[in-house]
């Protein structure tokens, strides 16, 4: 279980970019975070892995404090935190084996590190979860031979390699076609019941997060303004994230799902 009390994110003197934020995903809930550009989306996530140091605030994982650890305790602690990016953040000269391999080197010591002699469990590991996201014939394959849908599978698995308790997906689909994005938002949805993982999704197309997540979380200016479920999430919900902001007509995506509801469809990319 996640655990987001009273979360602040302040740069110098300027006005906060996170404000009183509190929040809780436990089980395999699947909770997308949506909002405008600079909203804070990012700096969410990056705070509870703590890429960002949170300025107050609380953030527990299964009952441990995140906040305060420092040292070999904050690098135990990221262990279970796993983390997939929006721009993959492969190695490209490395194969896919290589590349998945890379989220055991919290749980290896220097030399297998450097040489990357991973044990042959964890070897066993990554061809069975590359099996199961359809990459495993690519294992001796170098990233940068991939697709972008390709990399990205590359990127969940990875991240599961390190048996997290929770997965952090940061845009995980804004630099791919509409078509593999699906196909990754359908794939976090399948592993969380799978693994019976929490998974917090940082998504710019709205229209994908309600038909492929089970809660809502809508962020405006730092502040939550909307927390429930996709059946909820109407057009008073979309004016208050987003009023004022106009999406591109290019940007505005709809799933089959939702063509016949009104005042979903907005969908921004945010850089936060």
């Amino acid at each position: 279980m996640l655990e987001i009390s009273k979360l602040v994110k302040r740069y110098g003197r300027d006005e906060p970019v996170l404000e009183e934020l509190d929040l809780v995903v436990e089980g395999s809930s699947v909770v997308s975070i949506v909002g405008a550009s600079g909203a804070g989306k990012s700096t969410m996530l990056r705070c509870i892995n703590r890429l960002v140091e949170p300025t107050s605030g609380s953030i527990r994982l299964n009952g441990s404090e995140l906040v305060n650890l420092r040292g070999r305790e904050l690098r135990r602690a990221r262990r279970k935190i796993g983390m997939v990016f929006q721009g993959f953040n492969l190695i490209d000269r490395l194969t896919v084996m290589e590349n998945v391999l890379a989220g055991r080197l919290g749980y290896v010591n220097l030399f297998q590190a450097i040489t990357r002699r991973y044990p042959q469990s964890d070897i066993e590991r990554a061809f069975h979860l590359m099996e199961r996201v359809g990459i495993a014939h690519y294992a001796n394959k170098r990233a940068d031979e991939l697709s972008g849908g390709e990399r990205q599978r590359v990127g969940v698995v990875r991240a599961l390699m390190q048996e997290p308790e929770i997965l952090l997906a940061d845009e995980p689909t804004a630099s791919l076609d509409p078509r593999t994005s699906e196909q990754i938002m359908k794939l976090l949805q399948s592993l969380a019941s799978e693994l019976s993982l929490p998974v917090l999704i940082n998504i710019h197309n709205v229209a994908q997060a309600k038909t492929y997540t089970e809660r809502i979380v809508g962020l405006r200016h730092g502040k939550m303004i909307f927390d429930g479920a996709p059946a909820d999430f109407n057009k008073e919900a979309l004016d208050a994230i987003y009023g004022g902001i106009e999406a591109p007509e290019e940007e505005l995506v709809e799933t089959p799902s939702n063509s016949a509801e009104a005042g979903t469809r907005g969908v921004t990319h945010d850089q936060a």
